[in-house]
């Protein structure tokens, strides 16, 4: 049997974020306004045939999943980004301050979605605030770095998010809020994971130095309805 992160968009919907689910038994979605993934059993074979009968014409969606697929029937692969998935694994021991660290609500969506236009750590829109527990840093009020949560599959937690200002770069914010997510996701008794784009040498580094360890490679396909 694949571990639930082997198939982490689906097993996400069907427990920990059921609550912002659509579709059926084998075939999920969340709402475009919160996440273009989607996600469908690992037996379906009909996985595709059975969203395009479901979602409207021309609704864009992103498709994680450890191997390589070839271009669905219905469906034009618009942009495919190879990445990794982290699993922590260190001992809790957080020594950085976050007292800097602020909780953002639904009156920040604004600033939250120019910095992620503006930095691009994975789709971010007007909804996306409700997989909830992100938090930011300000500098003389404005919004230079944030991170939150996304999926939570069983008993794992997802952050996410993870974006600093060019310039406020170098400055550990991303460090600071990554080890202030942690400590949110362990105290609820949850298991921490993210993703990351396999190219991204310097998010790569700071995840191995804060204990997370790869724990397989994560595609992710975008893709719109024909």
């Amino acid at each position: 049997m694949n571990h639930c992160l082997h198939n982490p968009v689906y097993n996400a919907l069907l427990t920990g974020d059921k609550h912002l689910s659509n579709g059926t038994a084998t075939a999920q979605w969340y709402d475009e306004a919160v996440s273009p993934f989607v996600g469908f059993a690992a037996n379906n074979k009909n996985g595709f045939d059975e969203l395009h009968s479901l979602l409207p014409e021309g609704r864009k969606i992103l498709y994680a999943i450890p191997s390589i697929i070839t271009q669905p029937k219905g469906w034009q692969v618009q942009h495919e980004i190879k990445g990794l998935q982290f699993v922590y694994e260190g001992n809790g021991d957080f020594t950085n301050d976050s007292t800097a660290v602020q909780p953002l609500t639904t009156t920040h969506v604004a600033e939250m979605i120019a910095l992620t236009k503006l930095t691009k750590p994975g789709p971010f829109a007007a909804k996306t605030i409700l997989f909830g527990a992100y938090h930011g840093i300000f500098k003389n009020g404005r919004l230079v770095a944030m991170t939150g949560q996304r999926m939570h599959p069983e008993d794992y937690s997802e952050i996410s998010a993870v974006c600093t200002h060019p310039d406020y770069l170098g400055k550990g914010y991303a460090s600071v809020l990554i080890q202030h997510q942690l400590q949110l996701i362990l105290e609820e008794g949850r298991k921490p994971f993210l993703h990351v784009r396999a190219d991204n040498e310097r998010a790569v580094a700071l995840y191995h130095r804060l204990g997370f360890t790869i724990s397989r490679p994560m595609n992710f396909y975008f893709m719109q309805k024909q």
